[in-house]
């Protein structure tokens, strides 16, 4: 009976703490960018957690952690599903749009998921023709 009297009241500021969470976080609205993981060079490396920001003249790729990856060059190429290998670090109903550097640099691999992949191709190569 003694643990029922503490659970109540820990469970109720628990309940109301998570509530004002979430009403705080629908207020705020969603995330801006397109959730992504990417890799660089295409095809080798690993894949690194991040968003693709198309405001403005300079769309980028910011990882997690680290430094921004300008997309203000990038051409979009291939857009093609991941294979199984892959399907184990990323998600397998993404896609991958290789972008190839228009400075010569390594190209760039990008996974979106497959509703975000219009607005990613939208952003992109918007920006590279301005």
């Amino acid at each position: 009976m003694i643990e029922l009297l503490l659970f109540v009241p820990v469970a109720a500021v628990a309940g109301w703490l998570l509530r004002r969470e979430h009403r705080r976080r629908l207020a705020a609205g969603p995330p801006a960018g397109i959730p992504s993981m990417a890799r660089r060079p295409a095809g080798a490396g690993r894949w690194r957690v991040g968003r693709v920001y198309g405001d403005g003249d300079a769309p980028r790729w910011q990882p997690a952690r680290g430094a921004a990856v300008p997309l203000a060059g990038a051409r979009p190429g291939t857009v093609r599903p991941p294979s199984v290998r892959e399907g184990v670090s990323i998600n397998p109903g993404s896609r991958i749009v290789t972008c190839a550097a228009a400075d010569g640099g390594p190209d760039i691999e990008v996974a979106v998921m497959a509703l975000d992949l219009r607005e990613f191709l939208d952003a992109v190569p918007a920006a590279a023709q301005s």
